[in-house]
């Protein structure tokens, strides 16, 4: 059975950093693109960033770009998602996608995880 276990939310002040970890069963990770998606209260469900399977394709949402840094660990089945400079507007639940043999530009993502919650206070 496929899963995808997220872990690293919390609480942080504005201008701090997060790191968000997402574990994955064997077999889907090494053929998949991952991402990472966040839902805000009241707010539809939004792509934050994407990664190739080999790790060197990487796809950010504008809003992100140069705070956030997604990379994977092929050996660990893991992908992480470095969050910098964060804001109250970056307060979500963060979720981790997985998508079988997909272009890193993909939105059909075929995966989900049960979410973390990030909070970032003002």
């Amino acid at each position: 059975q496929v899963q995808l276990v997220e872990s690293g939310g919390g609480l942080v002040q504005a201008g701090g950093s997060m790191r968000l970890s997402c574990a994955a069963s064997g077999r889907i990770f090494t053929d998949s693109v991952m991402g990472w998606f966040r839902q805000a209260p009241g707010r539809e469900r939004e792509f934050v960033a994407a990664i190739g399977w080999s790790g060197g394709v990487k796809y950010y949402a504008d809003s992100v770009k140069g705070r956030f840094t997604i990379s994977r660990d092929n050996a660990k089945n893991t992908v992480d998602l470095q969050m910098n400079r964060l804001k109250p507007e970056d307060t979500a639940v963060y979720y981790c996608a997985a998508a079988r043999g997909a272009a890193v530009t993909t939105r059909k993502y075929d995966y989900w995880g049960q979410g973390t919650q990030v909070t970032v206070s003002s």
